[in-house]
């Protein structure tokens, strides 16, 4: 058998591992880095069906959040808005634009506007956007500076990290509720008004969950 391997053949079980596991170390780190949502959400922004701005319709006319995406700070579900509310206004408001097509077409079959859903939380994680934004959280905060932008961007990873850190020190985060809607707004403690923050956290009794079961139910 000596004949048929050589010597440096003894070595080969060893180096087979060493390959392997480099090759491990290797895959294990292109998958943390390129399957993470800061990877693979952030930056994702749709072509919508029908072209809408949030910067014109929040910056120049003044619609509020609510109007549209009516039960925020009601449900754990924010809705997009059904034909309907488009027509409220476009029904007078440029109401044969070629842009509209779509909007007009769902309000006479009473379908839903096929919109492209960005941010998706998975099936296995629980959120409720009432609890949030009726505690001092906008929607600035997991969302990005939606009243600026003409495509809304997926501008924040959202993942267990993201939410993890803000769980554990929300103060930072907070704004006083007549600012949570105002997109403009800063928070508390930019304003200066840490202390206010805390009081926040005090009267309202915020404890955000940090364990498994808090979002994973």
């Amino acid at each position: 058998m000596s004949k048929l391997f050589p010597k440096s053949a003894n070595k080969l079980p060893l180096q087979i591992v060493i390959y392997v596991g480099v090759l491990a170390g290797i895959a294990t780190a292109g998958v943390t880095y390129y399957m993470t949502p800061k990877y693979t959400r952030v930056g994702y922004a749709p072509v919508q069906p029908v072209p809408f701005s949030h910067a014109q319709h929040v910056q120049e006319v003044g619609l509020d959040c609510r109007y549209c995406h009516s039960n925020v700070d009601k449900s754990g579900h924010s809705n997009v808005p059904a034909a309907q509310t488009c027509m409220n206004c476009h029904g007078t408001i440029k109401p044969n634009s070629p842009a509209l097509a779509v909007v007009r077409e769902s309000f006479e079959k009473n379908t839903p506007v096929p919109w492209v859903w960005i941010h998706k939380t998975p099936d296995f994680a629980f959120f409720n956007h009432a609890i949030h934004v009726n505690r001092g959280i906008s929607c600035v905060e997991c969302h990005g500076p939606v009243n600026q932008m003409e495509t809304v961007t997926h501008m924040q990873p959202l993942s267990m990290a993201f939410c993890l850190d803000c769980h554990r020190d929300p103060a930072p985060r907070l704004r006083a509720p007549g600012d949570v809607y105002n997109l403009d707004s800063r928070t508390l403690a930019d304003q200066g008004r840490a202390d206010e923050a805390q009081n926040y956290i005090h009267d309202w009794k915020l404890m955000p969950p940090q364990s498994c079961s808090g979002c994973h139910r």
